[in-house]
């Protein structure tokens, strides 16, 4: 597919999956894991774990959000790993770190509640193996990052991060944080995730634990 701002979309995140899991099978990875990122990268994550016979689990990350604008994530943090900041967003908002303390707090106890809600199967330690966090876009690469440096405290052979469409600056600044950063599109009028979709509805709870029901 082009990297041009004219790319075709994907018709899904399974049709994702499949296009990103085409570019990864012809590979050899060693005991490969594969984990996707709550929850949008987990029905993504579920078509590479199938090409590469790897077993599937779930990596939560919870963006720090911008004051009255939460869904710009100027930070993300993980249950266990340490907080990540866009330090140019802080700057941009005028915050420092302290101050979004009680924010950070708040997302690490929703991310040790969801990791609970998606443990179905005990984690394989990433330890010794390639082990590809997968998520269905890159906007910021917040929670992405914050993901990373959570495993690579679990010191795996090879730490990858595979996704179908990310923003050229978001994933320039992944590949500080993973061995390789496999991108399939990097559109140049890239503005949010969803824009690189036909259908790109908010993925449930149910859904992830659905897809990791249904995938060994």
């Amino acid at each position: 597919m082009p990297h041009g701002s004219g790319a075709a979309r994907y018709r899904d995140r399974e049709h994702a999956g499949r296009v990103l899991a085409r570019q990864l099978a012809g590979r050899t990875w060693r005991r490969p894991l594969v984990l996707g990122l709550a929850r949008g990268g987990v029905p993504v994550a579920a078509e590479v774990a199938r090409a590469l016979d790897a077993p599937l689990r779930v990596a939560v990350a919870r963006k720090i959000g911008a004051p009255g604008q939460p869904e710009l994530a100027v930070g993300a943090v993980t249950a266990h790993g340490p907080p990540h900041y866009d330090q140019r967003l802080l700057k941009a908002f005028h915050l420092d770190e302290a101050a979004l303390a009680p924010a950070c707090e708040r997302e690490r106890a929703e991310a040790r509640s969801r990791e609970s809600r998606f443990a179905l199967r005990d984690m394989p330690s990433p330890a010794g193996r390639d082990v590809l966090l997968v998520d269905d876009g890159l906007a910021t690469g917040a929670t992405a990052r914050a993901a990373l440096r959570m495993l690579r405290q679990a010191g795996p052979r090879s730490l990858v991060l595979a996704v179908p469409v990310g923003a050229p600056d978001a994933v320039e600044a992944c590949e500080a944080d993973a061995d390789e950063v496999l991108c399939v599109l990097r559109p140049v009028g890239f503005s949010a995730v969803g824009q690189w979709y036909e259908h790109f509805q908010a993925t449930t709870d149910e859904e992830v634990l659905s897809v990791l029901a249904a995938t060994p």
